[in-house]
């Protein structure tokens, strides 16, 4: 099976990148594989791409940047998605060029914008999957007007939580389209796991207010009182960074937490921590979460929308705190940093239950609704799967928590079923 994977810049830094890349990297023991950018603005890529997987851009912006197409507004990426400035009349010509001569099999589109590309340009007998990877409830609603009219189109949708997915069921009214969650996957790592014993908690990722560092730092400052030994580690850049370091020397911490700066790949930073902690007020995945758990790290996580509570055991793998609660987070914390067992029982279990991110299963269910949405077109029959009488009968607010118990009850009554069966 050929696959090719359409990215808005493969050559850049950023969650979508990496978990692209790490998808990609699997299929191509078995696939050809193809990683199709539609911008690039340097020679070679931050995060490098598998040696299996072909790379190739469309529209690169070293040489084109001036390019009188460029300058014209795009008009079939829609204008309300967040990239939308990025993009061009130039893009719209050659994705529209690539879709129309692609031989894939599969093309997965990797955010909206270019899943409306994938829906309405990609030539008969490709089989059209859109991923997203935020979630519904984030876009913007003149743009999810757009993707309701458009997505209809594709064949199928896949978020990265269960959450996410029930929320495309009942919201946006896709007949024909197959919707489900199929999660981020992270690579074994090829180092040895955590010990526990080091005295450092690991916080990764982008300095933004989204990710709340800053509740991070004065939470820390609990612990940095009672065991001052301990120290936290931030790795990222961004925005935040000034505000942040004025903001660890007014605490008087600068002998306790660090601003590190970005590290490509964390895969080396993680085991030599005890703890990892993300302090999210919104987060679809939690992509650092499970890199820190796969290196045997419990995670001190806010119980945020959508991914953390999908990822986390509270209580058996890590803490769930409450969004923007510093108590909270100061005293799971410091019970993990007082307790050398719990700490150590909690980072081996997060070992244990991290492996359902490994590539292994994520790629097999991936394969598995490619082999199911070919199927369903040589049969002439819609792709989508099945539902219950209970996406009629549900109601949400939109809330994470409604979305994911309507996921556990849809998951609990094709269990039943098939028992029966």
């Amino acid at each position: 099976m050929k696959i090719s994977f359409l990215i808005h810049n493969a050559y850049g830094i950023g969650g979508t990148i990496t978990t692209t890349n790490n998808l990609a990297g699997a299929l191509a023991a078995r696939h050809e594989v193809e990683i199709v950018s539609a911008l690039r603005h340097r020679e070679n890529p931050n995060v490098p791409t598998h040696p299996g997987v072909r790379l190739r851009p469309l529209v690169d912006l070293r040489t084109e940047q001036d390019h009188p197409r460029h300058l014209t507004p795009a008009t079939v990426f829609p204008a309300h998605e967040y990239r939308y400035q990025q993009y061009s009349a130039l893009t719209d010509e050659r994705i529209g060029e690539f879709l129309a001569g692609t031989d894939a099999d599969v093309v997965i589109g990797t955010r909206p914008g270019l899943n409306v590309h994938l829906a309405l340009q990609a030539r008969t007998g490709t089989l059209k999957v859109g991923q997203e990877h935020l979630t519904l409830d984030n876009h913007p609603p003149r743009l999810r007007r757009v993707l309701r009219r458009v997505y209809p189109r594709l064949d199928a949708l896949t978020t990265v939580t269960d959450a996410d997915a029930a929320a495309y069921r009942r919201k946006m009214r896709l007949p024909g389209v197959r919707v489900e969650a199929l999660p981020n996957s992270v690579p074994d790592p090829s180092l040895p796991p955590s010990d526990g014993t080091a005295r450092v908690v690991v916080a990764a990722g982008r300095l933004v207010p989204v990710k709340r560092y800053d509740l991070l730092i004065e939470a820390f400052a609990a612990v940095a009182a009672e065991h001052p030994d301990w120290h936290l580690r931030i790795y990222g850049k961004g925005e935040e960074h000034d505000r942040l370091r004025r903001l660890i020397d007014d605490l008087g911490l600068y002998n306790n937490v660090f601003l590190m700066g970005a590290a490509i790949p964390m895969e080396a930073e993680w085991p030599k921590a005890s703890i990892a902690a993300a302090t999210s007020n919104f987060e679809p995945f939690g992509m650092t979460i499970v890199e820190a758990m796969r290196c045997g790290l419990p995670v001190v996580s806010t119980d945020c929308p959508h991914g953390p509570a999908e990822i986390i055991a509270d209580g058996e793998d890590g803490r769930l705190v409450p969004v923007d609660d510093r108590a909270a987070l100061s005293t799971a914390l410091l019970d993990l940093v007082r307790d050398d067992e719990t700490r150590r029982r909690m980072g081996r279990a997060a070992l244990a239950n991290s492996a359902r991110y490994a590539p292994g299963p994520v790629v097999a269910q991936a394969e598995e609704l490619f082999t199911a949405l070919a199927s369903a077109r040589a049969a002439g029959r819609p792709a989508a799967a099945r539902t219950s009488g209970l996406d009629a009968a549900l109601v949400s607010g939109g809330y994470a928590a409604r979305d994911a118990a309507y996921s556990a009850a849809s998951t609990l009554l094709r269990t039943v079923r098939k028992a029966k069966r």
